[in-house]
């Protein structure tokens, strides 16, 4: 079936506010040349200017986000596909959200991401999103109206948790979990306090849920107290109550 949105997504890059077409296209992402072990020494001289740019992404999304309303970062997979119980899940959390006086922040691509991004546009409120400089990457969803494109992941990732007072978590792979334990680590470590964080999809994250219990904590790798991290449910109306009324709406 044709794509359009991969194929422009193959046409396109972006590199923090640079966008990239056809002939202009560079190999490898920002990130990547950072963690690179295996180049030249010349990142001896382009690391203090590397630290430059980091420190200008913090003040850029700082300054973007800054005067955001109370907000729920909303994640889940880039693949879901817009006709699925997950995406109209997704539709119906970042509506619901936004009505109870949330913006909805995601990582603004497509999939349960789009899905939330629509709901929260379509009741009136901010939709924000947080994009990454990926090697194939799609840009922002239509449904975002604050967006911010970043280079570097833990740049990223730290915005989704310092203007965000909790998580509602889709099914999704393994950027989605990335995000999950960052949180749970977090809060685990009370480096963040009243941080709900909701898992939607029972069926989906039953079995996470089981090997955390089965294996790392009968392994005493996690305290049986670790479960309590978190909520999971099937329910969109259960699930942002969860989430608000722990972040203090």
């Amino acid at each position: 079936m044709d794509n359009p949105e991969g194929r422009r997504a193959q046409r396109e890059q972006r590199r923090g506010p640079v966008t990239r077409r056809h002939g202009q296209m560079q190999q490898g992402t920002t990130d990547q040349h950072l963690l690179d072990t295996r180049g030249t020494a010349d990142w001896v001289h382009e690391d203090p200017f590397r630290v430059m740019r980091i420190q200008s992404e913090f003040v850029e999304g700082f300054g973007a986000l800054a005067e955001l309303p109370p907000a729920i970062s909303v994640f889940g997979s880039a693949r879901t596909p817009r006709n699925s119980p997950e995406y109209e899940a997704g539709v119906a959390i970042g509506r619901g959200l936004v009505e109870a006086g949330f913006a909805v922040i995601t990582g603004g691509g497509p999939g349960a991401m789009e899905a939330a991004n629509k709901g929260a546009t379509e009741a009136g409120g901010v939709s924000v999103g947080l994009g990454i400089e990926l090697p194939f990457e799609q840009g922002l969803n239509p449904y975002v109206n604050l967006g911010v494109d970043f280079r570097y992941f833990f740049v990223r990732k730290t915005m989704f948790v310092k203007y965000a007072s909790g998580f509602v978590v889709l099914p999704g792979g393994l950027g989605t979990l990335d995000e999950l334990f960052e949180a749970l680590t977090l809060v685990q470590t009370k480096k963040v306090t009243r941080f709900p964080i909701v898992l939607f999809g029972t069926e989906y994250w039953q079995g996470l849920v089981d090997w955390l219990r089965g294996t790392l904590i009968a392994q005493g790798k996690a305290g049986p107290h670790d479960l309590q991290l978190f909520h999971i449910t099937d329910d969109v109306d259960e699930a942002i109550g969860l989430v608000t009324k722990e972040a203090g709406a």
